[in-house]
């Protein structure tokens, strides 16, 4: 064939940039057999196997790759423990609690030995602060530092909390408030300045994220939540997650920013609700509770150092809208997407 037609060909292909992480898994999961019985949607935060006694295992998988991943000022340790948060939040996000974590290392046979060994103190660390352990793995030369981990927990089937299952008239809520870890990256990437003790703050929120696993469990127990994932890619895209995964909308009528996200925004002169709404790298728990138990799930949530904080309502329809002085706006889906980028 000429060379010119193969060009046209290639130019004209559909890449993953173009279709972003979530049409991609849509693509995959096409050609692929479903498992019978599974007590977990493919498009929750983790996968499960029924173990056919009212238990299932529970499993979640996530990656690190440095060049793409990894902020500048990041350590090693810092980012062997971030690879357990990350996977310990979502099984925390379901009312599972963290038993195992296992992770394949990939790095360049020029990576220096004790970056390793601190990336192993990371994942000690961080499976440790969550009651977990972690339990072994593998390792392989690559053209980056590759940390690909999975946790499992084991859980009763009924007391999971998934993304879909929220009913119109619940309260929408979270447990804190958001736009540190955006603000903290437009420190890193972006170049903006702040007070140093500022800085530090919110830079540390990055650096040492702390991911809400007892609030999820201690949340799952009081069964007054009817959905629930982690706030990781930002507060709009998990919005729009729950509403694919059930059918509703929402009505927002508060978007809690922290108060150094608050004070960044202020000193920046940047719009407080998109701060807010469109970052990235949060842990925080969204979820839904029957409006009869929102003082059960407060006080649930309180005697893990949580909150609950009220965003809004469940809606039959799918819109999500924020109202902003009597002003109704619709929320749309930026945030993080892998292949993609902050949209």
């Amino acid at each position: 064939m000429p060379l010119y037609p193969l060009i046209q060909m290639f130019l004209s292909m559909v890449t993953i940039a173009d279709v972003g992480e979530r049409e991609l898994v849509s693509r995959i999961m096409r050609h692929l057999t479903l498992m019978p019985g599974m007590p977990v949607p493919n498009w929750d935060d983790v996968n499960a196997i029924s173990l056919g006694d009212g238990r299932a295992v529970i499993l979640k998988t996530d990656m690190l790759v440095w060049k793409t991943d990894i902020p500048m000022g990041m350590t090693p340790l810092q980012a062997g423990r971030k690879a357990v948060v990350m996977n310990f939040s979502d099984l925390g996000s379901k009312g599972v609690r963290p038993l195992a974590f296992l992770a394949a290392l990939g790095a360049p046979s020029t990576t220096p030995v004790d970056w390793v060994e601190n990336i192993a103190k990371g994942f000690e660390a961080g499976a440790r602060e969550y009651g977990g352990y972690m339990v072994g793995g593998d390792t392989n030369e690559a053209c980056d530092i590759i940390i690909s981990g999975m946790a499992y927990g084991l859980a009763e089937e009924k007391r999971l909390v998934l993304r879909g299952t929220s009913k119109p008239g619940d309260v929408l809520a979270t447990t804190g408030g958001f736009g540190n870890t955006t603000a903290a990256f437009k420190i890193l990437l972006d170049g903006l300045s702040v007070p140093k003790a500022l800085r530090a703050r919110l830079v540390e929120s990055v650096y040492m994220p702390r991911a809400r696993v007892n609030a999820g469990i201690a949340l799952a127990a009081s069964s007054a939540a009817t959905s629930s994932m982690d706030s990781s890619d930002g507060l709009a895209v998990s919005l729009h997650d729950l509403q694919k995964s059930s059918g509703n909308g929402f009505r927002l009528t508060s978007v809690p920013l922290t108060r150094d996200a608050e004070k960044f925004a202020e000193l920046n002169n940047l719009d407080r609700v998109t701060l807010a709404l469109y970052g990235g790298e949060e842990y925080e728990l969204v979820f839904t509770v029957k409006p009869d138990m929102v003082e059960e799930a407060r006080k649930a949530l309180r005697s893990t150092g949580a909150d609950l904080i009220e965003l809004g309502v469940v809606t039959k329809n799918r819109k999500i809208i924020y109202v902003e002085d009597g002003i109704e706006k619709p929320v749309g889906k930026g945030g993080w997407e892998h292949f993609t980028g902050l949209k």
